[in-house]
């Protein structure tokens, strides 16, 4: 079985529309959108750890680098998955108030480009929505892939800088250049983004991930991870999948 074959049976139009349609909660409901990011990751990793080893992934243990305030915990506690959760921002991981709500999980406050676990120590370890607001995302990856079991299972997700939500609260503006959408989003609001151009937020592009994932010899598949199956050949297009796949998935077995 392939690796990603679970997984594609439930990336239907009606879930990406779905998706789209909870965006609109994003900044007035966090908790609304953000949990159901949250469950809808989990139920992927669950298919692609299927896709790999042929059963749940219930039991495992999953690092989840960038955890953030604590949604994506409370997921994978509901799969009956042992969740660690690395997030360097103190604010950002208690900024929601349910990290330890259910106490769902273990959270250490950490880099992800130096993360304190041994090699070989966990089961599956997961980015989402991370590698573009750190200045080295490959270094990121390398340690994902060095604390990560040999068949286990690596998810590296990240947003596409010249994809539509590249700019991130900045908007479409991106595409004038990120300094100078960053510097009118500054005049606009008098203050800076908190996803700031240059300093926590970068230009990732697919190109760049898919060299890298190549390059460490244990990329198994790559796919948008908001798009329907049927739209997934985009991301073996150059060019147009840098404006078209609005978030990467890098599927990795060490």
């Amino acid at each position: 079985m392939a690796v990603t074959e679970v997984f594609a049976q439930r990336a239907t139009l009606s879930r990406s529309l779905r998706l789209l349609w909870e965006f609109r909660y994003e900044q007035p409901d966090p908790t609304r959108f953000y949990s159901g990011l949250a469950s809808d990751t989990a139920a992927m990793v669950g298919d692609l750890w299927r896709g790999i080893h042929g059963d749940s992934m219930a039991g495992r243990a999953v690092l989840d680098v960038g955890g953030g305030p604590g949604y994506f915990a409370t997921a994978f506690a509901d799969a009956g998955v042992h969740y660690l959760g690395v997030e360097p921002d103190p604010a950002e991981m208690h900024s929601s108030g349910v990290v330890f709500e259910r106490n769902a999980g273990t959270f250490v406050r950490a880099s992800g480009m130096a993360l304190p676990f041994a090699d070989d120590s966990v089961d599956i370890c997961l980015s989402s929505n991370v590698a573009e607001h750190v200045p080295r995302p490959w270094r990121l990856g390398a340690e994902m892939l060095r604390v990560t079991r040999p068949g286990g299972l690596v998810v590296l997700s990240y947003t596409v800088w010249l994809g539509p939500f590249g700019g991130h609260e900045m908007g479409l503006t991106h595409y004038l250049g990120g300094a100078r959408a960053a510097d009118r989003y500054a005049r606009r609001h008098g203050h800076r983004a908190k996803n700031d151009y240059g300093s926590s937020l970068f230009a990732v592009s697919v190109a760049e991930g898919l060299d890298w994932a190549a390059s460490t010899g244990a990329l198994v598949d790559a796919f948008p991870r908001y798009h329907p199956r049927w739209a997934w050949w985009l991301t073996s297009v150059p060019v147009l999948r840098e404006f078209l796949v609005s978030n990467l998935v890098l599927v990795l077995r060490p």
